[in-house]
């Protein structure tokens, strides 16, 4: 993991995935679920006070007519201004125009965090790089159901698609 350079807030975007709490209190490796959000809490304050954009996704259940307990985001994590997108599948990108509105605010970074790392965060990030975004992972923002799949994908895929970094190795450009 590197340092990467200075991050531009008006061309970047904090993207979280699946931070909901029936995810967040599965057990996970190789941190907790609690953990990961605090840490993607963090940066989500630091990305709100740099004037970047905060994207939190959760996913529902396709075809039921209500969703299991616990699947709204975790309390506290959205913040007047963030965008909240709701996915049917794994990745954050099909069906959700969520790449209208990252190119609509003039981003081309994306930062990623959430839940699971093998899953909801990489099938959106794969989407991402297909699509000409810049990528970065804060890896300490992210845990998967096994530590095998986490490191899986920190240490082979991610670095193939762009930066993998702790969290607070991810600092702003000055104004």
């Amino acid at each position: 993991m590197t340092a990467p350079d200075a991050l531009d807030p008006k061309r970047c975007a904090l993207v979280l995935v699946d931070l909901m709490d029936r995810i967040v209190a599965l057990p996970l490796e190789p941190r907790k679920g609690t953990d990961v959000l605090a840490v993607a809490e963090d940066l989500a304050t630091r990305f709100r006070a740099a004037g970047a954009p905060v994207v939190l996704i959760r996913v529902e259940r396709p075809g039921v007519a209500e969703q299991p307990p616990g699947s709204a985001l975790a309390a506290g994590l959205r913040h007047e201004g963030d965008l909240e997108i709701v996915k049917r599948t794994i990745g954050g990108f099909q069906g959700t125009g969520l790449d209208e509105r990252l190119r609509e605010r003039g981003v081309t970074t994306l930062v990623f965090g959430g839940i699971a790392t093998n899953l909801g965060v990489e099938s959106t990030a794969r989407a991402a790089a297909d699509l000409g975004y810049e990528l970065f992972f804060a890896e300490d923002a992210m845990a998967a159901f096994t530590a095998p799949e986490h490191e899986a994908s920190v240490r082979l895929d991610f670095p193939r698609l762009g930066t993998v970094a702790p969290s607070a190795a991810l600092r702003f450009m000055a104004g």
